[in-house]
């Protein structure tokens, strides 16, 4: 009888374990097999459907990817386009960019711990998620791993995209009014793949940290939505009088920004900036954010004229949102921005560098004049709770059963967001994490205490304790 594979690496909009535990160097096989043949089924049109193959730096990658070529190589007919080392975004400009891709899928444990790895994937240019992943999933499970060869040496064929993508990149910042002069923090992650390329094509003056892409991570954790991740370049932004700051997680699809004072801009404040630079163009248009963001992003949405949507949390589902609405923006908390105003709507968090910087050259002020500008309530980061994986989807359902009971305002559309006279606070189910994702926002100091005791009550009442998760 063939070994089930785990279950729980087959989540919301991607697939991710832990390498060793949950996820195995066999699940790479058999996902490998399912997922071509999978795209041949989805792809009636094209025989010998071609799939692009990128992978990240993670120490379990090769053989992950040694795994998922010999699946590939067992599909009949089915032909492989192997991308250099890079970030996930390299790979969807490798899939975006070549009209006779089927399809393509990443070998990246994103922003999770170094002992994480897994895979994102497209159909055409679609990513899949939802019941397209838990398909796969069954698919897979069915392949027996140890009736799969190796692949041959010469089965994949290099597929070299890296300088078109920087080239691609420097383009959207041909010029600069001013000598801006920006810190990158690439934390040993994919994004040092493409960044010397990149500056170098750049205007200004630039400061690469952590560039040699290492999957040990030994200065710190690539997660610019945890502050502990930030220091380093906080601090290298301010010794060296530097007007901003980008930092990126493991794969280089999540963007952080520090302004010239140090200070933490999150996704929704980055989303804002952008947006303030991209509604204009397009008046009326959706702009879409996740349920964890603030109210000023979307106040601001509407004030440069853009139309705000709240959507749910998750790469695959916002871009799906874009695709409906035909939005030119969006983003998620988390640091995700999708950009399809002159780019291809993918999250590509060095191309929302780019334009970030372009925006910010636009303006007479620094980065922290506009930073102070802002309405600032009192808020939570994005928090990650520990909750099992087989227990946060009923927790979350047990939370709505009690806030309805108790008479409290709330919304559904991704988890439960509970509006209060105080503010608002939110829990959803982590689709990366086994944890619950936690934020709330409030007018006041006390008004955010007061939320964050709400929260505590609601964690106890379904036997769970505030306990953070590092990354």
């Amino acid at each position: 009888m063939v070994k089930p594979i785990s279950p729980v690496i087959f989540r919301e909009y991607d697939i991710r374990g832990v390498f060793g535990e949950t996820l195995h160097a066999a699940d790479a096989r058999r996902i490998g097999a399912a997922f071509g043949a999978w795209l041949k089924v989805q792809h009636p049109d094209q025989p010998n459907p071609l799939v692009h193959v990128g992978f990240d730096g993670r120490l379990s990658t090769p053989i992950l990817l040694e795994n998922l070529l010999a699946g590939f190589a067992s599909v009949s007919g089915l032909r492989v386009a192997l991308t250099e080392l890079g970030p996930t975004p390299l790979l969807y400009f490798s899939v975006f960019t070549d009209t006779q891709a089927a399809g393509g899928i990443m070998i990246t444990g994103s922003h999770n711990p170094k002992h994480h790895n897994g895979f994102k994937l497209l159909s055409g240019r679609q990513s899949l998620f939802g019941p397209q992943i838990q398909e796969l999933g069954r698919l897979a499970t069915q392949i027996d791993p140890a009736s799969i060869p190796d692949a041959p040496s010469n089965f994949a064929r290099p597929h070299t995209v890296l300088q078109n993508y920087a080239q691609r990149l420097a383009e959207a910042l041909p010029n600069l009014r001013r000598p801006l002069r920006t810190v990158w923090d690439a934390g040993n992650g994919a994004a040092g793949a493409v960044l010397p390329e990149l500056i170098r094509r750049l205007p200004g003056e630039h400061l690469v940290l952590n560039e040699k892409v290492d999957g040990n991570f030994p200065v710190h954790h690539p997660d610019p939505s945890v502050a502990e991740n930030m220091q380093q370049l906080q601090s290298a932004v301010v010794d060296g009088k530097y007007d901003l700051g980008f930092a990126f997680d493991g794969d280089a699809d999540r963007l952080g920004v520090v302004d010239n004072l140090g200070r933490i801009f999150w996704g929704d404040q980055i989303l804002l900036f952008l947006a303030e630079a991209i509604a204009p163009h397009h008046p009326g248009e959706a702009i879409i954010a996740d349920v964890k963001c603030s109210q000023v992003l979307f106040d601001g949405i509407a004030q440069a004229g853009g139309k705000p949507v709240v959507w749910k949390t998750g790469h695959s589902l916002i871009k799906a949102k874009m695709r409906e609405l035909k939005a030119p923006l969006a983003g998620e908390m988390s640091g995700h921005i999708f950009i399809q105003d002159q780019y291809y709507g993918f999250d590509d968090g060095i191309y929302a560098a780019i334009r970030f910087l372009a925006h910010l050259d636009s303006l007479n002020e620094s980065l922290s004049a506009w930073f102070d500008r802002l309405p600032h309530l009192h808020s939570t980061p994005e928090f990650r709770i520990e909750c099992p994986d087989e227990r946060k989807f009923d927790v979350i359902e047990s939370i709505r059963k009690n806030l309805s009971l108790a008479g409290i305002e709330f919304s559904a559309i991704d988890g439960v967001r509970a509006n209060t006279p105080d503010g608002w606070w939110l829990l959803r189910a982590s689709n990366t994490q086994p944890a619950l994702s936690l934020r709330a926002e409030a007018s006041s100091a006390q008004g955010l205490d007061n939320l964050q005791t709400q929260i505590r009550q609601q964690l106890s009442a379904v036997g769970l304790a505030w306990r953070v998760v590092g990354h």
